[in-house]
């Protein structure tokens, strides 16, 4: 199929297909969507969630804490955001249940970037995918159903065609009782339509924002009078009032009230009876309009705070739902958040080191944390992302300690996902002959920016001890190993031989036996023993070998056991991986030759440099790239 026919199919599915009263009616009786509710159409648009078992996943089960958790997958885009978004769920799920959430405005509570807006999109979005019915030729696309009564024709209604009494709680608009006495009571005479929301033609959706304080009116919500007919009707005659207001195009639908607290009060009492009533008045002595939607609203939480401060708003602050919408405070969600940016820009495919996204997620995420007590922050960090700390940090408190003593605001402020962008943003474009992207660059673009912000003197300090002491330390020793590991071209092979060596001498050592080395025939005894077990822990400080050298033996017995009698990876157990890794790479000077830019000595040294470079290329890095971090990581190292 061409774009043209695809376009075109488009357009004609969402045409009106008019139907008479009678045939919606029987229509009714045998399809319940006909008269559904906008907060049930956006639930059958929702979908079903994917329903997951937490305790089935390392990582969930810590986050979740085993509990099972739904996600949708039409908000698989909202990284870290379940929360928020099984909110919004259950209020259009309660709301369609016809409970008191139906009467109340659902409100997106959060801080600036934070993804409030990309939600009322979606939604909007969503609530175009549903149809749904109408009288034809209504200014406010107001329900068939309106043209009864609830008291008179409830009953019979339900008897007829199966529509439940609390489906009839609807007024007739004035226009609509214009027309009727037009038909002389014949409601047959009226026509229904099936329409698909729009965003674009404004029908069952609208948006709406705060104007001027001193001449807004209602009119933004309610219509107002039409000059220009008023020389054929009467001020007060339906068919003189233009029906523009945000209310009278969203009903049946959605209206997005943007900072609505930024709104004189005066201007927020007709959401009041919307929403509790299901009609408001129009600025002329005409009858009540119907209301029949969903109100969506989001503002910053200075705003909320001041309304909320504010005694005289008190009718209305009962009848807001409020969802909060945090920062994100997963680093994995964080660098999805920025993945999902870059892929929607000409940047997608400029390359970009290894660990420069988690870099700035890391720092965009630590701004937004509390810092805990008798515990370090970073760690804090690692655990909210689903880490097990246990063996590398004992002070390390659960995620639950820590959301407890951080409280239920955390996450509302710090720095937002759209300052971490255009930091991504000058990072990428730092380097006038290379577009492309690395922590280096990332650490320099983060200190200038803070410069500029003329932050808080308590926060500009916080967010530069971060770089200081967490981000800059642990970049020098991932790009170390990064290097290290370029450098090796048997580095897995490398680090096993050391592991198995270590776990028999360990073993050997613990059951106070010599060992005959199979190849040379060397014999160790266990002070022997004792020193070349201590040649690979103490550059990496242990401080109790004897305990360590149970717990390694132990977890490889136990590792056995599952493997064949095979030893696992070297890498499969974190605590001796580090002490590996510290052995291997005790010594830089090695490396000089080979990783520094300079003229090389000999050729084998320049093969060596080569052979290096092409590994680093195939780890993610250009060679650019692999020339500059090298060359930080020398000066780096020197100077410490």
């Amino acid at each position: 199929m061409s774009i043209f026919d695809h376009v075109q199919n488009r357009y004609e599915r969402v045409q009106q297909e008019e139907i008479s009263l009678q045939e919606y009616l029987e229509l009714c009786r045998s399809e319940p969507t006909a008269y559904a509710t906008a907060a049930e159409r956006m639930l059958v648009a929702i979908g079903e969630p994917e329903v997951i078992d937490t305790a089935k996943d390392s990582r969930l089960s810590r986050i979740f804490s085993n509990k099972v958790i739904r996600r949708y997958p039409a908000f698989s885009e909202f990284y870290g955001m379940e929360e928020a978004i099984e909110q919004i769920v259950a209020y259009f799920r309660h709301a369609a249940q016809g409970l008191e959430e139906r009467k109340q405005i659902l409100y997106l509570l959060g801080p600036v970037g934070g993804g409030k807006s990309s939600l009322a999109e979606r939604l909007k979005l969503l609530m175009e995918k549903v149809p749904f019915y109408a009288i034809k030729g209504s200014p406010v696309f107001e329900s068939p159903l309106g043209l009864f009564s609830p008291e008179e024709d409830g009953e019979l209604l339900e008897k007829e065609y199966g529509i439940p009494q609390r489906y009839l709680k609807s007024v007739m608009s004035p226009w609509a009782a214009k027309r009727l006495k037009e038909f002389g009571g014949d409601i047959s005479q009226f026509k229904v339509v099936r329409l698909y929301p729009s965003r674009l033609n404004q029908i069952a959706i609208s948006k709406t924002e705060p104007g001027d304080e001193n001449n807004q009116d209602i009119s933004s919500l309610v219509g107002k009078v039409d000059i220009r007919q008023l020389e054929l009707y009467s001020q007060d005659d339906p068919d003189a009032y233009s029906f523009s207001g945000g209310l009278c195009k969203s009903n049946q639908g959605l209206m997005e009230f943007i900072e609505m607290f930024k709104a004189p009060i005066k201007v927020l009492h007709p959401l009041l009876t919307a929403t509790q009533e299901g009609n408001y008045n129009p600025t002329e002595g005409m009858g009540a309009i119907p209301f029949d939607g969903v109100v969506l609203a989001h503002s910053n939480e200075s705003e909320w705070q001041a309304f909320r401060n504010n005694r005289n708003n008190e009718a209305f602050l009962d009848r807001v739902y409020i969802v909060k919408v945090p920062y994100c405070l997963r680093v994995t969600e964080e660098i999805n958040i920025y993945k999902k940016l870059l892929e929607h820009s000409s940047l997608a495919e400029a390359p970009c080191a290894p660990d420069t996204l988690r870099m700035l997620a890391q720092f965009s995420v630590l701004s937004r944390l509390k810092e805990p007590e008798n515990s370090s922050v970073y760690s804090k960090m690692r655990v909210y992302d689903g880490e097990n700390l246990k063996d590398t940090d004992p002070k390390a408190k659960s995620i639950q300690e820590y959301r407890d003593s951080a409280g239920v605001d955390e996450g509302m402020d710090g720095l937002s996902t759209r300052f971490a962008f255009k930091i991504l943003s000058k990072v990428f474009n730092f380097d006038n002959h290379e577009i492309a992207a690395n922590p280096v660059h990332l650490l320099y673009v983060l200190e200038q920016r803070l410069e500029q912000e003329q932050l808080p003197k308590e926060a500009h300090e916080r967010y530069l001890r971060y770089i200081k002491e967490y981000l800059a330390p642990r970049y020098v020793d991932f790009i170390g190993k990064e290097i290290q590991t370029a450098y090796l071209e048997s580095y897995s092979e490398y680090g096993q031989n050391i592991f198995d060596r270590y776990v028999t001498y360990a073993d050997f050592w613990i059951q106070d036996q010599e060992y005959r080395d199979p190849e040379t025939g060397e014999l160790f005894n266990r002070q022997s023993l004792n020193e070349e077990l201590e040649k690979i822990e103490k550059p990496a400080g242990i401080s109790n070998p004897k305990d360590f050298r149970h717990e390694v033996v132990n977890f490889v017995l136990r590792a056995r056991a599952q493997n064949n009698g095979m030893n696992p990876s070297w890498q499969s157990y974190e605590k001796l991986r580090g002490v590996i890794e510290h052995k291997m790479f005790a010594n830089t000077e090695e490396l000089l030759p080979v990783i520094s830019f300079n003229a090389k000595a000999s050729q084998a040294d320049q093969r060596k440099h080569e052979d290096f470079v092409a590994r680093m290329v195939d780890r993610g890095y250009t060679e650019k790239q692999v020339r500059l971090l090298s060359e930080w990581y020398l000066r780096v190292r020197k100077s410490q």
